[in-house]
């Protein structure tokens, strides 16, 4: 055989071989560490959760939001209530660090409330109404963490219990009056969140309704009832 013939096979490679011998020599994508890959399912799993409205999720669809197969999601989250559990240790988590604990703690029950709502108002209107969907679907009934449900009730208590002190109504006047309050930043933040109100305008609203209705609690008799 000619020196010619023994170059032209060498260079005739199949192409199966060609691509395997590639394939050893390209670079590997960097595999995500546990922390990462948890957080981004937990991301995927707060965004599917507030677009969709309501509990449980599809896992074969969160598996492509997240980029990771079922099995993986089941190595993380045995469960969707520990996925939910853990988006929802997030949430007061997040709220926390933003000053809730410190807001509920103010001896005025004013400011106390108006911090405090705002606090949520801007937390809804950045990330969506997620705490909302997570404590109220009947999906996780009798599954939220005590843990973390205690800690959300510690919040709530000191301000029912400054409006006891406050306000001349009745406990199940109070506990009504604030779950309505409470609705207020909810609303307004949710606006936001869809891009069906600006923030600026919401706030304002927000903040206005909130003075106004704790007003309006202080002397619930001098307020005029249209007959």
């Amino acid at each position: 055989m000619s020196p010619y013939a023994a170059g032209y096979k060498r260079r005739a490679m199949p192409r199966a071989s060609r691509a395997k011998e590639k394939n050893s020599t390209a670079p590997r994508g960097r595999r995500l560490s546990p922390e990462l890959r948890r957080s981004q399912i937990l991301d995927a799993a707060a965004q599917l959760v507030v677009q969709q409205g309501y509990l449980p999720l599809p896992v074969e669809q969160l598996g492509r939001a997240a980029g990771a197969s079922k099995a993986l999601i089941y190595t993380y989250f045995a469960t969707q209530y520990d996925l939910f559990n853990a988006l929802l240790e997030r949430e007061v988590a997040s709220l926390k660090l933003a000053g809730l604990e410190t807001a509920s703690r103010v001896d005025d029950l004013d400011q106390a409330a108006i911090l405090c709502a705002m606090m949520y108002f801007d937390h809804v209107a950045r990330w969506g109404p997620l705490l909302h969907i997570l404590l109220t679907d009947r999906y996780m009934h009798e599954h939220l963490a005590e843990n973390l449900q205690s800690e959300l009730s510690t919040f709530a208590g000191r301000l029912l219990k400054l409006a006891k002190q406050t306000l001349p109504l009745s406990d199940a006047e109070i506990q009504a009056a604030v779950e309505m309050v409470a609705a207020i930043p909810e609303e307004a933040g949710r606006l936001v969140f869809h891009r069906e109100l600006d923030a600026t305008t919401a706030r304002q609203i927000c903040n206005g309704l909130i003075t106004s209705s704790l007003k309006a609690l202080r002397a619930p008799n001098k307020v005029a009832i249209p007959e």
